[in-house]
């Protein structure tokens, strides 16, 4: 690796990677993870969280999965650093608290290599705190690796006194039921166990001591028991599992990079999105016009320039950067955008937008604040708009209603995307997404292209009227459209429709819930 220096000893860490949640990682760790040469990973850190650190570290990091007895990764470590490299082990929840890690650390130690520990935190309290369960007073918390080492009379005794959180395979769960009775907890303890403790699909039950197993029938993997008097609370505090969205299947037809903020939101509120892009973005055929612009808006020729879309603020700034120019060639030239999203990437580039639409933002929107051309106020009467070849007129042919010149050019051209896979194809059409976000008439257009046109089961949410008209006219009902066309109301939006289902369905009686035709997460935590 490129890294390596020859000759030299470099450096052994243990790094926690909590329960599993990608943003439970604490910022050392991520530090430490991003500057490794080798990372060696148990089984059981999750994908997500390997995948984002797989994304920020080096192309040239090392990934491999810990293999043998505690001896045996010690020894690849060890070999690592040796040859002069930043080896790691990851470990799921806190490094210390296996005893299997302990072991490697004390090999480590009697050796001249230098190492460290980064903590991180436990998965038991980590996920009893997602599940929503308190362990106030005398507690016990444990990650447990071997059962025959867990000091049931201990657990015992604090539950009798206070509240306890196991985390344990669920191949061990009779086991641990067991050891629990046979220390003398009361079979009736309240128990929850939670799978997929923090992950997007993490899911609790309630039971008791003596009926667990069966209530934990299909999970796999590691698992986290809560027991005690806080279980009872997790009803009200059990944050994580009530989101809004939480469980929701979200389709978004959007480009990778524009659907960045869009799904980071939908996560926040408990959704797991499924990005397909409906369009690829491409250089106009012939770059004549551009060119043109980018020389007029060097040399004076606009007194505006209108950005509809943040392609074409991107298409504007790549032909900047093309001819060595910045933003500070764009000086006298004012700038209005169609929306926030589209200003935000203006300000990306150092340059703050002159107006923005306080109402609708959309052409009509912009219209509606544009000041007309005024000869004596306005000595340069041109407005430079770069959009995408499939742009209406309207905003063209409004700007030339209020006087202006407008130069109406080619930034980029949008194209259809490939069709998706099979699968999410399949799952299109036959109701497997809760719901999908459309951004404009062309991702409605497209999606029903490439794809097919989504369930009739499926929520539909709109960001604007000119999208719902597109979406009535393929014959989709539009269950969502929020009062300002932005991504973030329009995620806003979806959420407060999924509140609604569910006050609405936990007010119906039983009989109702069961014939109900509303679908997905919100109406199955009902049935």
């Amino acid at each position: 690796m490129t890294r390596t220096r020859k000759g030299s000893t470099g450096r052994i860490a243990f790094v926690g990677a909590g329960p599993g949640d990608p943003g439970l990682l604490t910022r050392r760790a991520h530090e430490a993870l991003v500057s490794a040469d080798h990372i060696v990973y148990d089984r059981n850190v999750p994908e997500s969280l390997l995948s984002v650190i797989r994304a920020d570290a080096d192309p040239e990091t090392q990934f491999s999965p810990a293999e043998g007895a505690p001896g045996d990764v010690a020894k690849v470590l060890l070999s690592a650093a040796r040859s002069g490299l930043r080896a790691i082990h990851l470990v799921g929840g806190d490094p210390l608290a296996h005893d299997t890690v302990l072991k490697e650390v004390q090999a480590v130690a009697r050796t001249a290599v230098p190492f460290e520990v980064v903590p991180g935190i436990g998965q038991a309290a980590g996920v009893a705190t997602y599940a929503g369960v308190p362990l106030p007073g005398v507690r016990v918390t444990a990650d447990v690796d071997d059962v025959q080492s867990v000091d049931f009379e201990a657990i015992a005794a604090a539950v009798s006194r206070g509240s306890s959180a196991l985390a344990v395979d669920a191949g061990d769960l009779a086991a641990v039921r067991d050891g629990l009775l046979a220390a003398g907890v009361d079979p009736s303890t309240p128990v929850s166990v939670t799978g997929d403790g923090t992950g997007e699909t993490q899911y609790s039950s309630a039971t008791t001591v003596d009926s667990m197993v069966a209530a934990a029938l299909g999970f796999a993997g590691r698992v986290v028991l809560c027991l005690g008097a806080g279980v009872a609370q997790r009803e009200k505090l059990g944050w994580w599992e009530n989101r809004p969205l939480y469980g929701w299947k979200v389709l978004v037809p959007r480009t990778k990079e524009q659907a960045g903020a869009m799904s980071e939101r939908l996560r926040a509120y408990g959704a797991i999105p499924c990005e397909v892009p409906t369009i690829a973005v491409e250089p106009p055929r012939t770059p004549a016009q551009m060119e043109r612009a980018i020389k007029g808006l060097v040399d004076g020729r606009y007194a505006w320039t209108v950005f509809t879309s943040v392609n074409a603020v991107r298409a504007v700034w790549e032909k900047f950067a093309e001819h060595g120019l910045d933003a500070r060639h764009f000086g006298g030239v004012k700038v209005a955008c169609i929306g926030e999203a589209t200003a935000e990437a203006v300000r990306g580039f150092g340059i703050v937008p002159e107006l923005i639409p306080a109402g609708e933002q959309s052409s009509e929107g912009l219209l509606a604040e544009f000041s007309p051309h005024d000869e004596i106020l306005d000595p340069v009467g041109r407005v430079l708009l770069p959009r995408a070849d499939i742009a209406t007129e309207t905003l063209a042919a409004g700007l030339t209603e209020l006087g202006w010149e407008v130069d109406d050019v080619t930034a980029y051209r949008t194209v259809r995307a490939a069709p998706p896979p099979a699968d999410i194809r399949d799952a299109i059409k036959s109701g497997g997404f809760d719901a999908v976000l459309f951004t404009s008439s062309s991702t409605v257009r497209n999606l029903v292209g490439i794809a097919g046109k989504p369930h009739a089961r499926t929520v539909v949410a709109v960001i604007g009227p000119k999208t719902a008209d597109t979406a009535v006219e393929f014959g989709l009902r539009v269950d969502v459209q929020p009062p300002h066309a932005s991504v973030p109301d329009l995620v806003e939006a979806l959420a407060g429709y999924a509140v609604e289902l569910r006050e609405k369905l936990a007010a119906m009686p039983a009989k109702q819930r069961r014939g109900s035709k509303v679908q997905g997460p919100t109406a199955l935590r009902f049935r």
